[in-house]
């Protein structure tokens, strides 16, 4: 089931990546912007005690139409609120104008599958290992949080 969530206005988007997928996070990774238009990418460090390490950057506007493109792949996979049902322990969040979508949300279809097609644990695995090589590429200037 989509999520209640408003689309974000003009096209803008916004996709987090949250590791682990369950407790407290140690790692979130946000690309917030527009398509067809360079992005902003934050990478955080959650280091306990409320401790943060934020670095910014830019990701060009030929990757950030990539990402898009491969995020819009996930429509219409299975998600659950409480299981990793990709089995590679993060979350992901979509809030874009065509598509509202997290791993996390809740989905009845998801009770009934035993196990996700391996294709769509590569897919799902290739996306958030895309998202995390952006952060380590052009999330590199350090920011305020």
């Amino acid at each position: 089931m989509p999520r209640a969530m408003a689309p974000p206005p003009s096209g803008e988007f916004e996709i987090r990546l949250t590791k682990p997928f369950s407790g407290p996070p140690s790692r979130t990774i946000e690309v917030i912007g527009e398509p067809n238009r360079s992005a902003t990418i934050r990478r955080i460090q959650h280091q306990g005690n409320g401790n943060e390490l934020a670095k910014t950057g830019d990701v060009p506007k030929d990757d950030v139409n990539e990402l898009m493109s491969l995020v819009s792949t996930l429509r219409g996979f299975p998600s659950h609120p409480s299981k990793d049902i990709y089995e590679h322990d993060v979350k992901i969040e979509s809030n874009t104008f065509e598509l509202q979508w997290s791993n996390e949300d809740e989905d009845s279809s998801a009770d009934t599958i035993k196990e996700i097609a391996g294709e769509q644990k590569d897919d799902f695995k290739r996306i958030s290992d895309s998202i995390e090589a952006l952060a380590r590429t052009f999330a590199k200037k350090d920011a305020a949080i």
